[in-house]
């Protein structure tokens, strides 16, 4: 164990319920989100409140009673209770959110009622609350303390450092991450409101100059106010030559009144006609395309999906306008009346060929001046979804031509401004500038081809509601163009305004810097050696977010904004993705089947240098927590071996239940939802001479995997969080062994050092025997093959999941092969996943099959899953007396293992609802035929959701 001083709080505790429960709260509202979270897009931010808490607990001393000794005048210190609720209170919780919720959870009270106070983000410490702080972190470390977060990304913890009045270093490579913590964190902490005041009258200037220039283009009537316009794309059908619509559903508003397109076909076009409700002479629901294809509605007959994108890739499938959403202005001062569609006008349909014309007229000017991104999107791309199927080969090919004329005209009209701007602002012109480039990120946002209208939100979605380029059936433009800068300028500058309430607000007389760099976070020259108390890093995620690739949506305009302003924020053509510490597959496509391979190897040598420079920032009495999120070993493997080579030992590990989750989606997917925090500190003694070996600390292993996941099931964690949960205490148990080899030697015949993955398998078996246990009760062992569904259900929560996780979990149960589970009709396998089949797809439909699956007339089963599939699937097609009989025939009514399974199965899998409607069919034949012929089964609560409508994935590539 490393000699260490002082020893901090989140290394003996870190409140992961309440911090759980909170992260969710703070992201449940959509319209009352932090600060940071609208004032530009960033595809992975963490929760304030976890980073308040995190931040602070790796800085705080934990409690003692030489500690509490020390402060005699302190009640906050005067037990150990007391001190945590202080702690808790510091970070903006105000009361006990684990009550709450569950007063929430059983419908007692909601929101504010049933938690009493606000959202944790929103509650700043008092001045003695800071003052005490302060003078325990001088006490415990001499000085008021740095902190440090090597890939800072959206801001979250430089932000939640400085507002507790800590100096903060913050680095990132990418430039829309600089530019976001500039906007978000440094600006607001060092020049306060005034930046918001000032951005908010120059984007008024802006808007207005906006507004006349492209008024030709954008034709309003009096006493209305456009919202958006909607548009579909248009081909011709290859067999007609006519014009076909391409729309999923004709549906524009599902609330009162009730609004549709109706599609009216004469013999040689057809017309678009918004019509209101309440009913319709036509189907809504049934669109002129389903499933990747399209119907031509003039003979019904099916066009092909590749020829819809031969169309597009030809520049033949063309945007339409076909339904405009408007607004009743009223008198001055009142607010715009009820959303309401109808019909585009020739007015407005002319002005869209205007707008056209214009930009062909202009683009070489355009071009010379370097107004419009000329940039194509690299070969190497993640996300080709949207890029080459539909023919987007280029960044400006992301918006129709009005949209590019509206943001090529902003570029136009804010390097105009740029030079009042500097004359009126002074020191604070910077800032400004920077305000009104986040602004313009806000338009793209919500103003390109991929910002799909969201039926039942009733409202454009922003282009990234998917963290991908997936391309939309319909799009809109959100707004004429003064309107869109005025809106995005209200959002942009209320962030800005919030996040200086807050950051000035707690310091009281506190005023540390926020010292920004950008670049590689393996060398941060301007960081002293040894002067970093704590480093907070949140870093990238192994394979999750592209951020390169996304970000160059906003890098190819920002740099002709705010990149005139700071070039060197925008050194490159497009983001550097060469040095982003990811495992980017596509880097390495060329290799073929290596590329993964190479792809992790690249993502580990990138860690370790980050990790390894971390080392050398950080005070030798230094904490470094890492934040990390991801559901496959293999990240988990990556990002172990970096922290071990680069000389760091793991003390602690806390998994946090902080990923927002939209619930209609969480029956069908397995993604992790908690941020495990790992506590680190340098190693400072020299390797043991003695080599230690996997075996020798197996015991080791397997029993902090099991205290773990025994604790953590405590506070809610489940599922393959809980799995997670055990890996933190696993690579503990390594680090402070290192190094360790494995007992398999190298090809050589020689030792080799242990890969982490090893000892994960091991805490995944201690993780699969508790669970199997919770679900089946003390008939924990009825077949692997059983215990395979039984655990997939319990662990992944949905019915398809990584097969490299299938794989490991397979392994984990018993050693069963998923080619015998295939085999078996237990699953199906398919690139890069594993699907657990439904009871009618495992039917044997030969009657003299003895092969496992479902098989209503055998008299033997080998595996008691496959009994229940069978006696599953007899009930949903002839009824449960059928399967009565069925079960009575063979007795399973009273057969302890077949009940153990059955309870194990309503336990495990998702008893989830849409609107009355089981998600998953199992679910509720299990819950009827438990209802009716096994009363000793318990049934947990099940949950009904409201499922959201968007018209967004074309042709249901997604």
């Amino acid at each position: 164990m490393t000699n260490i001083r002082p020893r901090v709080l989140i290394e003996d505790w870190l409140p992961v319920a309440e911090l759980g429960i909170e992260s969710k709260r703070e992201r449940k509202v959509f319209t009352d989100l932090p600060p940071l979270n609208y004032l530009h897009v960033w595809w992975a931010r963490r929760p304030i409140v976890a980073s308040q808490a995190v931040v602070l607990g790796g800085l705080l001393p934990t409690w003692t009673k030489e500690l509490a000794d020390q402060f005699p005048d302190d009640e906050p210190l005067s037990t150990v209770d007391s001190y945590r609720k202080w702690f808790l209170t510091t970070v903006g919780i105000l009361g006990d959110p684990v009550e709450a919720a569950r007063r929430e959870g059983t419908g007692i009270a909601k929101g504010i009622e049933a938690f009493g106070y606000r959202q944790a983000w929103k509650n700043s410490p008092s001045a003695l609350h800071l003052d005490l702080l302060h003078r325990l972190l001088i006490h415990t470390w001499g000085r008021v303390p740095a902190v440090a977060d090597p890939t800072a990304g959206g801001g979250s913890i430089p932000f939640a450092a400085a507002r507790f009045g800590l100096p903060v270093f913050a680095n990132d490579l990418n430039s829309i991450a600089v530019s976001v913590i500039n906007g978000g964190v440094k600006y607001p902490s060092d020049y306060g409101d005034v930046i918001s005041e000032l951005a908010a009258l120059f984007a008024n200037r802006l808007a207005k100059r906006l507004e006349d220039r492209l008024r030709p283009f954008f034709p309003v009537d009096q006493g209305s106010e456009v919202a958006e316009y909607l548009y579909a794309y248009e081909i011709a059908c290859p067999r007609t030559g006519r014009k076909i619509p391409l729309l999923p559903n004709f549906w524009l508003d599902k609330a009162h009144p009730k609004a549709a397109v109706s599609l009216e076909i004469s013999d040689e076009s057809y017309e678009l006609r918004v019509v209101e409700g309440p009913t319709f002479s036509f189907d809504p629901s049934k669109g002129t395309m389903k499933g990747g294809t399209a119907i031509s509605p003039y003979d019904d007959l099916t066009i092909d999906g590749d020829y819809i994108k031969s169309e597009a890739q030809a520049g033949r499938m063309r945007p339409i306008m076909y339904a405009v959403g408007w607004r009743a202005t009223g008198r001055p001062g009142k607010r715009p009346g009820a959303l309401t569609f109808r019909t585009p006008t020739d007015v407005e349909q002319r002005a869209l060929e205007r707008a056209s014309e214009a930009v062909a007229v202009s683009m070489d000017e355009w071009a010379r001046l370097d107004l419009v991104p000329s940039e194509d999107i690299p070969d190497v791309s993640n996300y080709n979804r949207g890029h080459r199927l539909y023919g987007i080969n280029n960044w400006r090919s992301m918006f129709t031509d009005r949209q590019l004329l509206t943001h090529v005209t902003f570029v136009q009209l804010y390097q105009d401004i740029v030079g009042e701007v500097r004359a009126e602002c002074g020191e604070h012109a910077e800032a400004v500038l920077n305000l009104l480039t986040l602004m313009h990120g806000k338009m793209l946002d919500y103003n390109s081809r991929m910002s799909a209208w969201n039926i039942s939100q009733r409202s454009v979605q922003h282009t990234f509601e998917s963290h991908n380029f997936s391309f939309k059936s319909t799009f809109a433009e959100k707004m004429t163009p003064g309107h869109l800068l005025r809106w995005a300028s209200a959002q942009v500058t209320k962030a800005s305004r919030i996040s200086s309430e807050l950051l000035q607000q707690s310091r009281g007389e506190h005023d540390p810097e926020v010292i920004l760099f950008q670049g590689n976070a393996a060398n941060i020259p301007g960081v002293e050696t040894g002067s970093i108390s704590h480093i907070c890093i949140d870093p990238p995620y192994y394979d999750n977010v592209m951020y390169g690739e996304l970000s160059d949506f906003f890098y190819v305009w920002h740099k002709r904004t705010w990149g005139r302003i700071v070039p060197e924020v925008f050194p490159q053509e497009l983001a550097d993705v060469d040095n982003e510490a990811i495992a980017n597959y596509a880097r390495f496509a060329a290799m073929g089947r290596r590329k993964a391979e190479l792809a992790d190897a690249d993502y580990e040598a990138k860690m370790t240098a980050i990790f390894a420079e971390c080392n050398r920032m950080l005070h030798d009495d230094g904490v470094l927590s890492v934040m990390f999120t991801h559901k496959r070993a293999e990240a988990w493997d990556t990002l172990g071996m970096g922290l071990l080579r680069a000389g760091l030992i793991i003390e602690a590990s806390w998994p946090v239940n902080t990923e927002f989750e939209f619930s209609m989606h969480q029956a069908n997917m397995n993604s992790a939802a908690s941020t495990i925090m790992l506590v680190c500190r340098k190693r400072d003694t020299a390797p043991s001479s003695a080599h230690v070996y996997l075996e020798d600390i197996e015991g080791e292993i397997r029993g902090a995997a099991r205290s773990a996941a025994q604790r953590f099931q405590h506070d809610g964690i489940d599922g393959v969080d809980l799995l997670l949960s055990t890996y933190g205490p696993t690579l503990s148990v390594i680090s402070r062994n290192w190094p360790v080899y494995s007992s398999i030697p190298d090809a050589d015949g020689k030792d080799q050092l242990l890969r982490p993955e090893d000892a994960l398998d091991l805490a995944r078996e201690e993780v699969v025997q508790l669970r199997r246990s919770r679900l089946v009760g003390k008939a924990a062992h009825v077949d692997d093959m059983t215990d395979f569904v039984l655990l997939a259900w319990d662990i992944f929560g949905a019915r398809e999941f990584p097969y490299d996780t299938a794989r490991l979990l397979a392994l984990a149960v018993g050693g069963v092969d998923l080619d015998d589970l295939e085999r078996a009709r237990i699953i199906k396998k398919k690139k890069g996943s594993v699907t657990l089949l439904a009871p009618s797809e495992r039917l044997r439909r030969d009657a003299d099959s003895e092969l496992p699956g479902v098989r209503p007339e055998s008299s033997h089963f080998e595996f008691t899953i496959d009994a229940v599939d069978t006696a599953l699937y007899i009930s949903d097609v002839d009824g449960m007396p059928t399967a009565k009989r069925f079960l009575d025939r063979h007795g399973f009514i009273s057969d302890a293992g077949f009940i153990s399974t059955v309870q194990g199965l309503v336990n495990a899998i998702p008893r989830t609802k849409a609107k009355g409607v089981w998600v998953i069919s199992e679910a509720g034949l299990l819950d009827t035929l438990c209802t009716l012929y096994f009363p000793t089964v318990t049934l947990p609560e099940a949950e009904d959701l409201a499922a959201p409508a968007v018209q967004e994935s074309l042709f249901g590539d997604d």
